[in-house]
């Protein structure tokens, strides 16, 4: 639209400076002409003799068309220049428009310049702040890392420390079990000696204790062994006694059975007859059962108590059982002779021949 404006710009200007052109020559050919030939009176009067009648009314015509021509060209120039005038006044107008497009074009861009610079500045500062999270967490990363190689080696180390407490704890649990076996066996050899001492001894379970204030000890056992099995005084006469006692030594009056009665024989041989005889039957005095044993610590009468258990089980499968003194179990199986001091061994041995 702009270059059409332009164009018909451009072709007014050009109608207007031939208007002028064609008007000047004209003018000029007009004053030209009445200058050279003076008024038309004058020219009447001097050429009416020279100048043919015809001649002066073409020249009337003509000033009349010349008059017309430029009444129009008068007219065309008004109206061409308030086409002109128009024109400029719209060109004015879009002058303001564009400019105040520009206006706003320039605000836009001052706008969009701004918002770049605040962009700018936000995009910097957020790569400012990334940089300093990334410095940190780096120095996190090689802090985590001293503390992880820190960790590491306390593992490596404590991994150390526990294998050597595993190693000394493995040696100490040997040792341990060096020293309940050397304890078990000094307990065993112990409680041996002990049953050795107390070989030559007797217990005598269930005497009432109302007998003791008419006889002494030694005197009852003397008619124990009368009544019992007198072929032995018959024997030997009077059973030689080293000691006897009950046991234990003070009496408690809450008690409601009598206290055992020890005694320790001078000849082992008595004493083992008199010890067989009483496996053979009870024994008996002034009406009351008084039952025989031997004198064992408290672990081995423990133990013959197990014993005697197994001893039964032993005999139910055929087995030939034993009890060897003191707690000693022996089994006769298959031609051979087998001999257990624990009841767990003879349990393993039980359980494997069954398997």
């Amino acid at each position: 639209m702009r270059g059409a404006r332009a164009q018909t710009n451009t072709g007014s200007k050009e109608g207007v400076n031939m208007s002028k052109q064609q008007k000047k020559k004209k003018e000029t050919t007009i004053d030209t002409f009445y200058s050279a030939n003076g008024t038309e009176g004058e020219r009447s009067a001097n050429n009416k003799s020279e100048i043919p009648a015809n001649w002066i009314q073409a020249v009337e015509e003509l000033k009349t068309q010349l008059r017309e021509a430029e009444d129009n060209w008068k007219k065309n120039f008004k109206i061409m220049i308030s086409h002109l005038e128009t024109e400029a006044l719209e060109l004015k107008q879009e002058n303001r428009v564009l400019k105040a497009k520009i206006k706003q074009l320039e605000n836009e861009a001052k706008k969009m310049k701004d918002e770049t610079k605040e962009m700018k500045d936000e995009v910097k500062r957020k790569k400012d702040d990334l940089q300093r999270k990334s410095d940190q967490k780096e120095k996190d990363d090689q802090t985590s890392s001293d503390e992880i190689q820190s960790l590491k080696t306390r593992i490596q180390q404590l991994e150390l420390s526990d294998l050597t407490r595993q190693q000394d704890t493995i040696k100490q649990n040997e040792r341990n079990e060096n020293i309940e076996e050397n304890m078990k066996h000094l307990i065993h050899k112990t409680d041996d000696l002990e049953n050795h001492l107390r070989r030559d001894n007797l217990r005598i379970i269930g005497l009432p204790e109302d007998h003791d204030k008419r006889k002494s000890l030694d005197i009852i056992l003397q008619e124990i062994i009368q009544e019992n099995c007198p072929n032995i005084l018959a024997q030997e006469g009077k059973v030689a006694i080293e000691r006897i006692h009950r046991s234990p030594p003070i009496f408690n009056p809450q008690m409601t059975t009598p206290r055992t009665v020890i005694a320790k024989f001078k000849n082992y041989e008595t004493r083992e007859k008199i010890l067989q005889a009483a496996k053979k039957k009870s024994f008996r005095y002034h009406g009351t059962t008084a039952r025989i044993s031997q004198d064992l610590v408290a672990s081995t009468l423990k133990d013959q108590k197990a014993r005697n258990m197994i001893f039964r089980k032993a005999r139910k499968l055929g087995l030939q059982p034993r009890i060897n003194y003191p707690s000693k179990l022996t089994i006769f199986l298959h031609g051979k002779v087998w001999s257990f001091n624990t009841i767990e061994e003879f349990q393993a041995f039980v359980k494997k021949k069954h398997t």
